[in-house]
């Protein structure tokens, strides 16, 4: 197994796509016909439940262009280190392709309770910072949670509202948002969403154009290889 092989996958009685190879790049169109991989030595496994996807909204968490004809979903545990890890290869690809408005990045939960039972309660605290704060809010308490984990379940709950202090948060506030359990549902949708759209472990990505055409990628890849695909989509949209 290489380094950068994602261990943390969801029981398999709840997979509802196939198994993903890890490190592999998908293209599939959506709509009728036969999806094909951009490259043909490479596995096909995700493309079909691709395009299952819930479709990019003003709900969601976006960091970048709204507008953005390119938009990345990640689907993203708290506790997962692969996904700290790949954390910064996304800011990296948001600072590039973002700063003209080609590429958006959408942050979706997926917490995998299994092996990370506190992931849930840290994906609903930053729901309740993004109440409290916005947008802005919301990102800043996701770095930060990144920043300070030392991931794999090992974030302890009461470090929860001092990050939201932190992030310039009102403690009482976010700390009544967050014993109300509130944004349970948002995170469940988010996580039925992932396992809908070819996600069996994290972080698991989309990339969608505005035409349409979706290239998934599973694992924390590395910044080189997520510029490839963001590459290929660009260029899917010319």
């Amino acid at each position: 197994m290489g380094p950068d092989r994602n261990p943390y996958l969801i029981p398999a009685s709840i997979i509802v796509a196939g198994a993903l190879v890890a490190f592999a790049v998908f293209y599939v169109k959506a709509g009728p016909g036969t999806s094909s991989p951009s490259d043909s030595s490479f596995e096909n496994s995700l493309s079909p439940a691709a395009k299952n996807i819930r479709p990019v909204s003003d709900k969601d968490h976006i960091l970048g262009n709204p507008d953005a004809p390119i938009k990345i979903v990640e689907f993203s545990d708290l506790e997962c280190p692969f996904c700290k890890s790949f954390h910064p290869t996304m800011k990296r690809i948001v600072e590039e392709y973002g700063k003209d408005g080609r590429v958006a990045w959408v942050y979706r939960h997926f917490p995998l309770d299994s092996i990370h039972p506190k992931a849930r309660k840290e994906a609903e605290a930053a729901e309740c910072a993004a109440e409290l704060g916005g947008n802005q809010a919301f990102w800043a308490y996701v770095d930060k949670i990144f920043e300070v984990t030392p991931s794999n379940n090992r974030l302890e709950p009461s470090e929860l509202p001092k990050i939201a202090e932190e992030v310039g948060l009102e403690r009482g506030k976010f700390e009544v948002c967050l014993d109300s359990g509130k944004y349970a549902e948002r995170v469940a949708k988010d996580l039925e969403d992932a396992i809908n759209s070819g996600g069996d472990g994290t972080p698991y990505s989309v990339v969608i154009t505005k035409d349409g055409d979706f290239f998934p990628f599973s694992g924390a890849l590395p910044y080189q290889q997520v510029k490839a695909i963001v590459e290929q989509a660009l260029n899917a949209t010319l």
